[in-house]
């Protein structure tokens, strides 16, 4: 149950609920987890707009973009890795309308430590996570098909 937070200049993207939204589900994607509300419903991107003069490089230039990506830890292997940043910054820079963003655009992955993944009250390990998904998943198989 990512976290995802992007930082850019007001206005850089036209349409924060269609990039929050892809960066949700692409992340969804690249983990594999199981499709189920548990996820769904606790996935989520943040687009946090800032003035212009609220971020900058040592050369003055205001025009980057951060994504920072909170897992729990151990939830990407390097190739999933790879992948998010890769799929992250096409996404931005799609989003964005600016294929020249792909060079401007920092993402960071970071993980929560065991027992450090908040949810509901409950501070959860990974093996308590993977209990609740479980549990999620012979609920929904036992619900008669509507």
């Amino acid at each position: 149950m990512p976290m995802i937070d992007v930082y850019a200049p007001a206005g850089t993207f036209p349409d924060t609920s269609r990039l929050t939204q892809d960066l949700a589900t692409t992340l969804m994607q690249i983990e594999a987890v199981p499709d189920i509300p548990l996820f769904r419903q606790n996935t989520a991107a943040f687009v946090h707009e800032l003035a212009s003069d609220a971020l900058s490089n040592v050369d003055g230039d205001h025009d980057r973009v951060r994504v920072q990506v909170l897992t729990n830890a151990g939830a990407l292997d390097r190739d999933k890795q790879k992948a998010v940043v890769r799929q992250f910054t096409d996404l931005v820079a799609s989003a964005a309308g600016d294929a020249t963003l792909v060079e401007r655009t920092w993402v960071l992955l970071t993980e929560a430590v065991e027992g450090g993944w908040g949810l509901a009250g409950q501070a959860n390990t990974n093996a308590e996570l993977v209990d609740l998904a479980r549990a999620q998943i012979a609920e929904l198989a036992d619900k008669p098909a509507s």
